[in-house]
């Protein structure tokens, strides 16, 4: 299992994270949002990869810089850590954006905890449902 962050999975593209803003869904597990879309990435993109992840933390929650930062550093690292969740359930490429909305300084383990349940919640919500005819053939 590939536990990186590459530059590729980074998103960086202000015309999709404007898609992201004004078409993406939401899913929520308090206090992280994520925010997603499904589709390419763009006519610039060349990367091969599913995922372009993007980390937000607001400047209204946290004044100081040095704050922001760490909170943005620990949701990439909780992404990183369970991306697989999200990869090993897509069949075609999204672009996230990955929210802290809270002013609470949660611990790692709380954030890590969270962003688990989020992932699932976004899996359960977006795997394609079996159809009838699927479950008609399994039980001959």
């Amino acid at each position: 299992m590939n536990f990186t962050y590459p530059k590729s999975e980074k998103l960086k593209s202000k015309i999709t994270i404007g898609l992201l803003f004004t078409e993406g869904k939401s899913v929520s597990k308090y206090p992280l949002r994520l925010v997603y879309k499904a589709g390419s990435f763009g006519p610039n993109d060349t990367s091969d990869g599913k995922i372009k992840m993007g980390v937000s933390v607001s400047k209204k929650n946290f004044k100081k810089a040095v704050d922001r930062n760490y909170f943005k550093r620990v949701l990439r690292e909780t992404y990183r850590i369970n991306k697989h969740l999200l990869i090993d359930n897509l069949d075609q490429p999204y672009s996230f954006m990955f929210f802290y909305q809270t002013k609470e300084r949660l611990t790692y383990q709380e954030i890590n905890t969270k962003t688990k349940q989020l992932f699932e919640k976004f899996v359960a919500q977006n795997s394609p449902k079996p159809t009838t005819e699927n479950q008609d053939s399994t039980k001959s």
